[in-house]
This record gives C-alpha cells, sequence and structure tokens, in this order.
C-alpha cells in the first residue's frame, strides 16, 4: 500500500489578494452556463429559446442521481441552447442567457423546509451545490450515507494550497456567520463524530477567525496544517487531520471520512437560510498579466474576459491563462470560456512567466519520488506508458496518482511527468474497459 510522505513542497504563496474584499462585478451583458460543470450525468434543459427566467430559477434539471441541478445568474432571456467545447475538449450544452441588466430574483424562491436527513439531502440537491473547491462532485450525493455507516469525520478543507488563490480564505473572513450555520446543520443531520476544519498555518486571520468562531462548539476542531502542496488534496487532507489512509479505489467514506470546501458549507447554509440556490462565485483573479488583482463575485456562466475586465483588464499580452490554480488548473484556448461553479480562480500570465522549460533527460536523481506525497514513481509510470504496458501500470499503482504536479514541479530535468501520468491512467483505464467488454462478450 502506498503511503504518505509528507511535507510535499514548499511552493510560493503569493497570496497577493487575501486582504482583498469581494466585490461584485456589473453583471455581464449574457452567461453561458455550462449543464456539465459537476461530475456525473449532465444537466438536462428546464426551459428553452426565448423563456423569460430570474435568478435563481431552475434552467436544467439534474440528469440522473450523480448530477446537479443549474439555475439562472441573471434575469433576462434565454437565448439560445449551443453545444460547446469544455476546457476537457469534449462537448457539453449550455444555456446562453441574454441578460436585461436587472439582475431580478425569481419571486417564488423559499428556504426549504428541513427536518431530518433526507429534507436536508434534498436541499442540499436542489441548492445545486458542488465541491466548490474545485472538485464539483455533487454535494448531495457525498452527505447520502448508506444506513448503518457512520460518519467518523467531516473534515472542512479550508488548506488552499495552490498559490494565489485566496477566495476560500475569504470565506473565513467575510462569511463566517454562514460557515456556523453550515456546521451546525452538519452536526445535527449527518451526524459525524467530530468534524475538522483543517487551515494552513500560513493563513493567520481565517485561523484566528475559525478558532474563536467554534471555540464553543462541541465536536469540532480547527486544526493548523503545515503550509505545504498538496496539503489540501483529499487524501492528503485526510492523512493530516486523522493518520486515515485511503486505500486505491475506495473513497474517504470507507474510512468513515466525508470531506468538504470550506465555501460549500457556506454555499449549502446560504440555501437553506434564503432559498437563493447556486448562482454565484467568488473567484481570485491574478497573475503578471493581470492589472488589478483581486476577488470579484461573478454570477457562475460570465465568460472570462468579462471577469477580467472587472480586475481592470491587462497590464501585459496575457501568454496563458488558467482556470484554477497554477498547479492544478486547466489552461484555457481563450476568454469565452464561461465561469463554472468549480471555478475558484482565473490567473493570466504574461510571457516571460508561462515560458515552458525544454525537457532534458531523466538524471534518475529521484526527487520526484521522494516528494511525492503517495510515494509512488512516475519515472516509472512514463516507462511503462511508453512501452504501452497496462499491467505493469496496474502494478505500480497509477490510478493512485492525484495529479497534483509536484513531480512536475522538483524535476531538475523539466520533465513533463504529470502530463505522463494523466496519459498512463487513461491507458490503464481504456485498458481495463476493453477487457471487460470482452469478458461480456464471451460471457
Amino acid at each position: 500500500m502506498a503511503f504518505f510522505r509528507m511535507p510535499g513542497v514548499k511552493v510560493p504563496h503569493r497570496k497577493h489578494t487575501s486582504n482583498s474584499i469581494p466585490s461584485r462585478i456589473t453583471p455581464p451583458e449574457e452567461v453561458c452556463l455550462l449543464l456539465s460543470m459537476h461530475i456525473g450525468a449532465p444537466a438536462i434543459p428546464a426551459v428553452k429559446p426565448g423563456d423569460k427566467v430570474k435568478i435563481g430559477q431552475l434552467v436544467a434539471k439534474e440528469g440522473g442521481y450523480v448530477s446537479s441541478p443549474v439555475h439562472a445568474s441573471v434575469s433576462g432571456t434565454v437565448k439560445r441552447i449551443d453545444d460547446i467545447t469544455t476546457a476537457a475538449n469534449t462537448l457539453s450544452k449550455a444555456i446562453v442567457i441574454q441578460s436585461d441588466g436587472l439582475m431580478e430574483k425569481y419571486e417564488f424562491l423559499t428556504p426549504p423546509q428541513v427536518t431530518d436527513r433526507p429534507s436536508f439531502i434534498q436541499a442540499v440537491k436542489e441548492s445545486g451545490v458542488v465541491g466548490l473547491g474545485g472538485a464539483a462532485f455533487p454535494t448531495a450525493v457525498k452527505l447520502n450515507v448508506k444506513e448503518g455507516v457512520t460518519v467518523e469525520e467531516i473534515i472542512i478543507n479550508g488548506a488552499e494550497c495552490e498559490p494565489y488563490i485566496t477566495a476560500d480564505t475569504r470565506t473565513f473572513i467575510d462569511r463566517a456567520d454562514e460557515l456556523l450555520y453550515g456546521v451546525d446543520l452538519l452536526l445535527k443531520y449527518i451526524q459525524p463524530k467530530r468534524i475538522i476544519i483543517g487551515i494552513e498555518n500560513n493563513k493567520k486571520e481565517a485561523i484566528q477567525k475559525a478558532k474563536k468562531l467554534f471555540e464553543s462548539v462541541k465536536d469540532v476542531a480547527v486544526r493548523e496544517l503545515p503550509s505545504v502542496y498538496p496539503q489540501g488534496g483529499e487524501k492528503v487532507l485526510i492523512y493530516s487531520t486523522t493518520k486515515k489512509i485511503v486505500p486505491e479505489g475506495k473513497l474517504p467514506l470507507d474510512v468513515g471520512v466525508i470531506v468538504l470546501n470550506v465555501t460549500t458549507v457556506a454555499a449549502i447554509a446560504r440555501y437553506i437560510r434564503t432559498g437563493m440556490p447556486l448562482t454565484e462565485k467568488c473567484i481570485t483573479v491574478d497573475g503578471s498579466a493581470v492589472n488589478a488583482p483581486a476577488n470579484l463575485i461573478v454570477p457562475i456562466g460570465t465568460r472570462i474576459k468579462d471577469v477580467f475586465a472587472a480586475a481592470g483588464g491587462f497590464k501585459a499580452d496575457p501568454e496563458k491563462i488558467i482556470m484554477g490554480g497554477p498547479m492544478m488548473g486547466h489552461s484555457m484556448p481563450d476568454t469565452e470560456y464561461p465561469v463554472m461553479k468549480g471555478t475558484n480562480a482565473l490567473l493570466a500570465f504574461d510571457k516571460k512567466d508561462a515560458e515552458i522549460p525544454e525537457e532534458t533527460p531523466c538524471i534518475n536523481c529521484g526527487s520526484c519520488i521522494q516528494r511525492c506525497p503517495l510515494h509512488l514513481d512516475p519515472p516509472a509510470f512514463g516507462k511503462a506508458y511508453m512501452l504501452k504496458d497496462p499491467k505493469a501500470l496496474e502494478k505500480l499503482k497509477v490510478n493512485l496518482c492525484m495529479e497534483c504536479g509536484v513531480c512536475s514541479y522538483v524535476c531538475p530535468a523539466k520533465r513533463h511527468l504529470v502530463q505522463r501520468n494523466r496519459l498512463a491512467k487513461n491507458m490503464l483505464k481504456e485498458h481495463n474497459e476493453k477487457k471487460k467488454a470482452e469478458e461480456n462478450k464471451n460471457g
């Protein structure tokens, strides 16, 4: 079994916006709401072109058990329903809404009636809340624990270990009341034995706020964590706070743990208090090409170009734009792509900072193995991938790789290790799917 080898790596924090109080941008002229901005089945349109909608109104219902509804983030008219290419190079339907500039809330929104665990889970489902740290897994599914299964710990992830991003830090500072209410709801309806709030120790104000907030709340502990990357990775966080190891192919719940992002908890609380579903996100906008880095509250579906415009535009031509953090985020092909539920940062870098170093041959230094939080062997993955050897990949446990990018970061030869790890995982997946199909065919 693989084990965790902390402390991982030190990355530059660059938390330039930690003191930036989030401000709402001027509503964009239109929003583009992807129907697959969550893990699982795409949402199904519940409106058609020409329909009038208001903020919070359902525009797409969940497309299955693992799915999430989508709600209008501006008031206006449904302009069209498009097929667009996602960041993962797949097609997704999207509802484009032309804003009327009024930002009117849907008049039929009311707080849900929550009296027990089933009604709480139903409310979380209807809220449209997913993992807001970037994973975008439907939260209602994560919380829908089978009868007889004991939740020992709920870990609230406030580590925010990627450089630049401070949106979760601002949740601790600016949304403390919602966070407190969200934790109370979890204690009441999910009934874990304890709740642990994990925050990296470089976020002093957030730690102080959290400790004061929960000092008198029974069964809730605020844990200061070393500020190392990838401290916020789910399996790493579980190990750091509980010393539990999630086995290969298993989920956190298999070791009695549920992990929730701090902003996810606050969003659940807001919906149950007000009836307003998830329609907006606080996003950190930063990078060497950005004129005025800031935390901005934007309607979900806002085009990237409109978000950067709200941050004063660019002071240099952006050579690379990343949605998410620089370690695990996705490079964007253009600025027409929309903000999704899981978007927590938009970063734009000038030519100097975006330059990709030239790969050179591996020098067999072992740095990538030593620093991998799971003590995996990226060079061996690369060799097995080049040899098209899925059996070797399975034996090497390539599927344990969380694609955190530590291996690439520490490599003195600038090898593209994490990219090869991802390709290797895909190869193994395709091999196993083909094998299973043949077995089914042969009876």
